[in-house]
């Protein structure tokens, strides 16, 4: 059965943008303008086609379904695969295909839920990853990459099997060239750096991951570091395989951006589960963990007399267990410990906090003392 694009809306949804990259990825060229708001666009073996420079056209939308016919009919497929085409024609396409699913490609609505979470876990690791490669992200405070996924969109679900497709932006190339060149990575829009990044991170995952069933995973995981893997990924990957049979991953680039890399295609079965979680722990375990909030009292107070910094002790809860946590706070914020100390008044802690050896430490610590009247925190 042949099926047909009809709803104006989702017709209106391709960009003219998107028309042109998929055109020209298909080999067709622009050799004229037509009228003031449209080019002919031809191709040896193809028919010519019109295509419109802006989607202010009374008839926009009956345009676009006559060329989703026409494209469709030179590419072979159906209106439909050709209309997702179109929609992903001016983004990078990630998408993410679960295995081991029912017969007819659905999940359990909460497996469904922790799937798209983690979807969106695993790009914002990316995101993070692109200025500063860490094994470890508070990611809520990265604000570049919190504003870029606000733009990323959910696509359609696709027939057979159950598909996460994340759409995500990238500026078009505005000077197209006859050969196509590779930029270097820090020339890329910060949305294609976000996924390069994703794509190296997970092969390089991968990587490690095999090392590691080899016998020769040490150092692996911190090696792969540099290229984007960090607890975030890590815990995304796994928290994905846990919901499923494994799964496969790949990434398409935008038309309208051409790139002269791969289409990337990556996958994960449920014997790499724990090894990627292990890693996610060892990660988070080594290093501090960003910004934390510690509620408890101060225990101990030293401070030298020719010393400006005071080290203190702090009774806190850490993993949901009371620990002792030791911070070395500047002479403002070890007054305030004082007197919270003297008048036994709760405090909260904000800092980096990180295990060394047995023990735990608070870095570059901001204390603030809650009085007895102050509301509770």
């Amino acid at each position: 059965m042949k099926a047909a694009i009809l709803d104006t809306d989702a017709l209106k949804a391709i960009s003219p943008m998107a028309l042109a990259g998929y055109a020209r990825s298909e080999g067709w060229t622009n050799t004229e303008p037509y009228g003031a708001f449209a080019d002919i666009y031809t191709a040896r073996g193809k028919p010519e086609i019109i295509l419109p420079r802006t989607d202010r056209l009374g008839d926009y939308p009956s345009v676009v379904a006559k060329l989703i016919g026409i494209f469709a009919d030179v590419t072979q497929k159906d209106e439909l695969t050709t209309y997702r085409d179109l929609s992903g024609a001016d983004r990078d396409v990630v998408r993410i295909r679960v295995l081991g699913g029912d017969e007819d490609g659905s999940v359990a609505i909460d497996s469904g839920v922790e799937i798209v979470t983690n979807a969106r876990q695993l790009l914002l690791a990316a995101a993070c990853a692109v200025r500063s490669a860490q094994p470890l992200y508070r990611a809520g405070a990265n604000r570049e990459a919190s504003d870029y996924l606000r733009r990323v969109k959910l696509g359609q679900t696709e027939q057979g099997s159950f598909v996460v497709t994340l759409l995500a932006p990238v500026p078009p190339q505005l000077e197209l060239t006859e050969q196509a060149v590779l930029p270097g990575f820090q020339h890329e829009p910060f949305e294609r750096q976000v996924t390069r990044r994703l794509a190296g991170s997970l092969e390089a995952l991968r990587e490690a991951v095999e090392l590691a069933a080899a016998g020769n995973g040490q150092g692996a995981f911190e090696r792969a570091v540099v290229h984007g893997v960090s607890a975030n990924l890590c815990e995304a990957v796994a928290g994905l395989i846990g919901q499923t049979a494994g799964i496969d991953l790949s990434l398409t680039w935008a038309r309208t951006r051409p790139s002269t890399l791969p289409h990337h295609r990556i996958a994960f079965s449920v014997s790499d589960a724990e090894t990627v979680t292990e890693a996610a722990r060892m990660f988070r375990s080594r290093h501090p963990k960003p910004d934390v909030s510690l509620f408890g009292t101060v225990h101990t107070l030293k401070r030298h007399d020719e010393d400006v910094e005071g080290l203190v002790t702090l009774k806190a809860m850490v993993d949901e267990r009371p620990q002792s946590v030791r911070a070395v706070l500047d002479q403002a914020n070890y007054s305030i410990a004082v007197r919270a100390h003297d008048s036994k008044t709760p405090v909260l802690v904000r800092g980096d906090l990180e295990r060394v050896g047995q023990r735990w430490q608070l870095l570059n610590a901001q204390v603030t003392s809650f009085g007895e009247d102050d509301p509770e925190p």
